[in-house]
């Protein structure tokens, strides 16, 4: 079933390719940051849609156009930029360490991260666990201990399918208590928008995602986050969630988020949005704007930028082969 989704997904990439995209698409020759665009490669409500809200607050006026482009947990619109609109001087699209694990396991076809030129760091996220105000677990030891009993009761919702990082989370946190991670019960959608709306439906009992999706939902009381995967508690709205490690699992899982670009983008449009970047980062309101989007500092831009991309996809195929998901 995994291989299915991951070919039907590349199938509908190619496509896509040779239809007319229906998204608005400003004019290549305006390069300007007021009349740029872009892609979140998923859903409405998710990481991926804060990363491009975040990066539109650095646009004067915040005129930076946003378009939805899911499919393929990133594939579609990955496939679209380096191969229908690689040389848009004013496309950007969020990515995140997910999209990076899965360029590592080869979800991507057969892409590089050489294949687009990587523009900033704009923040960093974490990974966390959360269920329902009302369900009976209390802390991450409960669910764990409930997952190993009875695996198929437990449904937990999780952007992407078998080998995606909402998964590599859940499986790296039961290999600690003995759970093999084939016998978990994994929900996929298209971002951690869709999997806490199944939540709050009831349709699954956990949700694996990311910090700066549970914040905006933790405000209104309705879920509880068991644990967040970082090395200290958070500041902000989770600040009285325990980290896991304090709950006996020695996990952590930094999510870097940020922007890249078509591969054929000229270098002076591409140092153009680096620049932008650079500056617009170092700013009293970006810092703010950050913050309300949830991250926590992370700032990288132009060629530093895409030496660290290089090393995480490495680590991320290390990881990812300790599963089983890349040979």
């Amino acid at each position: 079933m995994q291989l299915r989704r991951t070919h039907l997904a590349l199938i509908l990439a190619s496509l896509l390719v040779s239809l007319p995209v229906a998204a608005a698409r400003p004019s290549v020759s305006q390069t300007g940051p007021d009349q740029a665009l872009c892609l979140v490669p998923a859903k409405p409500g998710g990481g991926m849609d804060l990363t491009c809200k975040l990066a539109q607050t650095t646009s004067a006026d915040h005129q930076m156009q946003i378009n939805y482009l899911p499919g393929g947990v990133g594939a579609i619109a990955w496939t679209t930029i380096i191969s229908q609109r690689k040389a848009e001087a004013n496309t950007l699209v969020a990515y995140s360490g997910g999209s990076l694990l899965n360029l590592a396991e080869g979800k991507f076809g057969k892409s590089e991260a050489s294949n687009v030129r990587w523009v900033a760091a704009i923040g960093t996220d974490y990974g966390m666990i959360a269920v329902r105000k009302d369900s009976p677990y209390k802390n991450l030891r409960e669910l764990m201990d409930a997952i190993k009993s009875k695996p198929s009761q437990i449904a937990i919702g999780a952007g992407g399918t078998v080998g995606s990082q909402d998964w590599l989370k859940m499986a790296q946190i039961g290999k600690q208590v003995g759970i093999d991670s084939k016998t978990m019960r994994l929900v996929a959608f298209e971002g951690g928008g869709e999997s806490f709306t199944a939540l709050l439906a009831d349709h699954v009992q956990a949700v694996s995602g990311d910090a700066s999706e549970a914040s905006l939902h933790a405000r209104d009381g309705k879920i509880r986050v068991l644990a967040v995967l970082s090395d200290a508690r958070l500041p902000g709205p989770l600040s009285n969630v325990p980290t896991a490690r304090e709950q006996g699992f020695d996990v952590t899982w930094p999510i870097i988020r940020g922007v890249y670009m078509g591969p054929q983008v000229s270098e002076t449009d591409y140092q153009k949005w680096v620049t932008h970047f650079q500056q617009a980062m170092n700013t009293p309101a970006f810092e703010e704007q950050r913050k309300i989007h949830g991250l926590f500092p992370f700032a990288m831009t132009g060629k530093e930028l895409t030496d660290y991309i290089n090393k995480a996809v490495s680590n991320y195929r290390l990881q990812a082969k300790e599963f089983g998901m890349v040979r």
